[in-house]
């Protein structure tokens, strides 16, 4: 089911320049200096579309830099009258909000700490109601489609209609190379969901380090994505928030020009009918897929039903372990990566668990029923 968003195109409200579009700036506005100073060095560089800067920093403990505060609006405004570049912000609270937009601040974003709120995002949505300003929605820390989803629908059911989306990667548990785990599939549920939306990638926040910027990047033109956001700093060496994201206005250049740009649409006859010919060949086998999984499921119906009959219990460790070991082994020797085998056969346990649950609990599921009926 596609979402039902109200939302005019990109193109409609901001200027793309040469592609792709770039919004980027300090993580934080540190000095009326450095703000100005790198903003003019970013606007010579025409390439980017947007000046991005912190005013307000949500900390996770107190005493560390929260951010200059109101007073970053008015260098903002030199910074833009200056450069002409139009300036974005995150907003947080509606005192953000109406600060902002007497400020004349251009663009406005919800930052992850608030979307993962329903409150702060419906307060934030009453302080926009009856104003047209660009609104772009971060997604949650969590990776919880459904509140990306809810911030993105309060925001354009406040009558904000030039919407976006910022996909920044998502909190996990696992240590990996990344701040935070860029969970493609997320977005690209969105996307499905929401073809008409521009989503921007922030490798910045996922990244959590310059040298990853470049593949992230990459990564996010090639599934769509309608632009970056990418942080950059005069001298990142001596800046007060999150120094190793970012980036000299140069470095940034020489990131952008390394980029490969690719078309989502197919060009040509020949190129069409060569990519449908392929696609109908993973439509052929995908079906096949399909088919063995459904034979599969009722071969578990039957191993469910002897379970029942035999007081065996559902869940076999052993059995399980035996599973995983054997079929990942066998995916890494078809070259089908081991990550991926392991989240397919697990989804295809919670199913068979189901299935078996199912059919263990039929007769108690009846009786329930049956004592509901005679309330």
């Amino acid at each position: 089911m596609k979402l039902d968003l109200n939302i005019q195109p990109l193109s409609s409200w901001i200027k793309t320049g040469k592609e792709p579009l770039v919004i980027a700036g300090p993580c934080s506005a540190e000095t009326e200096e450095q703000l100005v100073a790198t903003a003019h060095l970013l606007a010579k560089t025409g390439r980017v579309t947007a000046l991005r800067a912190g005013i307000w920093k949500p900390r996770t403990r107190p005493g560390e830099f929260e951010g200059i505060g109101s007073i970053g609006l008015e260098w903002l405004n030199r910074a833009k009258e200056e450069t002409g570049l139009p300036t974005a912000i995150e907003v947080a609270t509606a005192k953000h909000v109406e600060e902002a937009l007497k400020a004349g601040v251009d663009i406005l974003w919800v930052g992850a700490r608030s979307t993962v709120n329903p409150f702060t995002v419906q307060e934030i949505a009453d302080a926009l109601r009856g104003v047209d300003v660009p609104v772009m929605v971060k997604n949650p820390v969590n990776p919880d489609l459904s509140l990306w989803i809810g911030a993105l629908e309060r925001i354009n059911n406040a009558g904000i209609t030039k919407l976006a989306a910022i996909h920044r990667g998502f909190s996990s548990h696992e240590k990996t190379a990344f701040r935070n785990e860029p969970m493609w599939d997320l977005a690209i549920s969105l996307k499905t969901l929401a073809p008409h939306l521009p989503i921007i990638n922030d490798p910045s926040h996922i990244c959590g380090n310059r040298e990853l910027l470049g593949y992230v990047a990459q990564k996010a033109l090639d599934l769509d994505m309608q632009g970056l956001m990418i942080e950059s700093h005069i001298d990142p060496s001596v800046a007060w928030t999150d120094a190793k994201q970012q980036v000299t206005p140069s470095s940034l250049v020489e990131l952008i020009e390394r980029l490969t740009l690719r078309k989502p649409d197919v060009q040509g006859n020949e190129l069409k009918d060569k990519l449908a010919e392929l696609r109908n060949h993973i439509d052929k086998i995908d079906d096949v897929v399909f088919q063995k999984m459904a034979e599969r499921m009722q071969i578990v119906e039957k191993i469910g039903n002897y379970k029942k009959e035999n007081g065996i219990t559902i869940l076999q460790v052993n059995r399980w372990d035996e599973i995983l070991n054997k079929r990942v082994s066998y995916a890494k020797a078809l070259k089908l990566s081991p990550e991926f085998a392991e989240k397919l056969l697990e989804l295809i346990h919670s199913e068979s668990i189901r299935k078996q649950t199912e059919i263990m609990n039929k007769d108690q599921a009846g009786q329930a029923q049956e004592k509901l009926t005679h309330v």
